[in-house]
C-alpha cells in the first residue's frame, strides 16, 4: 500500500508526515523507517524510528532507490511501514512518468512484502499524473 501526499512547498507535508511518523511509532507492529533528502526531522520524531538520511547513500535514481529499498527489507523482515520524505528532491528528478513506475513497483512490492510507504512529493497536484492519483 502507498499513499501519496502531494503540495508545494509550505503545504504542511513535513509536519504532517511528522505526526503519521510517530503515531507509527506507537501503533504499528513491526519497525518503521523513514528516509529524508536530509537530516531535517531528527529531533522531530520519536527515537525508536529508524531515521536515514538519503545523501549519505546518493540514491540519485528510482533504481538506486529501489535497490536500496530491497536491501533495507532484505535486512530486516520486520519492517511494517517507510516514509519517504520528498521523493523527488532525493532522486533529483521532477515528477514524471518515472515517478508513477517507481510509485507503482512500492505499490507491489508493498504488497508482496506487507509493508506500508507514506510518501511525499513537494510539486503542485496538478503535475500528479493519471497513475498517481490512485495513490493521493
Amino acid at each position: 500500500m502507498v499513499r501519496l501526499i502531494m503540495g508545494v512547498k509550505g503545504s504542511g507535508k513535513t509536519k504532517q508526515l511528522i505526526e503519521l511518523i510517530n503515531n507509527a511509532a506507537k501503533d504499528e507492529p513491526g519497525n518503521v523507517v523513514c528516509i529524508e533528502a536530509n537530516r531535517t526531522m531528527t529531533y522531530d520524531i520519536h527515537y525508536h524510528i529508524r531515521l536515514i538520511d538519503a545523501q549519505e547513500y546518493n540514491l540519485d535514481s528510482y533504481e538506486l532507490f529501489r535497490g536500496f529499498i530491497s536491501g533495507l527489507y532484505a535486512g530486516n523482515y520486520d519492517i511494517s511501514h517507510v516514509f519517504i520524505d520528498n521523493l523527488c528532491k532525493t532522486v533529483g528528478a521532477d515528477v514524471d512518468a518515472e515517478t508513477e513506475k517507481f510509485l507503482n513497483w512500492l505499490d507491489v512490492f508493498g504488497e508482496r512484502n506487507n509493508i506500508k510507504f507514506t510518501v511525499t512529493i513537494s510539486a503542485d497536484l496538478s503535475l500528479a499524473t493519471d497513475g498517481m492519483q490512485k495513490f493521493l
